[in-house]
């Protein structure tokens, strides 16, 4: 019995992403929970999505592992949506977004700009080599088969 590859869709880590948190509203639930807006009245409030398919989204997020249902009232029940530590390793990703929105489309004037807590200093986000230290451009950046290409061989069935 043989192996066949599967398509690049399939084992494209982009891709996988973006199959979960690639449409627009959940991009921005994600970024609303990031900025502490957690229950769904004030999520459905700030985003003005319907009330189903903002229900579909929070549900989606918390299958997935990203978000967490926290109840905060006993009567009547009532939850609010907290980022799990899966969730919070998507804000470089959003910070990203951000950065690349505010350079191509708000020019010198951002809408919203980042800073660090304790100092106040405005966030910039950077790519450095782990190896020596030095922050690499788009241009530098190669990439090579990683260790879970192997996993995405799929065996091959024989028909008779």
């Amino acid at each position: 019995m043989g192996t066949v590859s599967r398509p690049a869709e399939d084992i494209c880590s982009i891709q996988r992403t973006l199959d979960l948190i690639g449409d627009r509203w959940t991009l921005l639930i994600l970024r609303d929970v990031f900025r502490g807006v957690r229950r769904f009245g004030q999520i459905h409030d700030d985003l003005g999505i319907a009330r189903n398919l903002l229900a579909g989204r929070l549900s989606r997020l918390v299958d997935h592992g990203i978000l967490e249902r926290v109840q905060y009232q006993a009567r009547p029940v009532r939850h609010e949506y907290r980022l799990t530590q899966k969730g919070r390793d998507l804000s470089p990703a959003l910070i990203a977004l951000m950065h690349w929105g505010d350079h191509w489309y708000a020019g010198d004037e951002p809408p919203t700009v980042l800073v660090h807590e304790s100092c106040g200093s405005a966030l910039d986000l950077v790519t450095t080599c782990p190896g020596c230290g030095e922050v690499v451009d788009p241009h530098q950046i190669r990439s090579r088969p990683g260790p879970g290409l192997r996993a995405t061989s799929v065996p091959r069935q024989e028909h008779a």
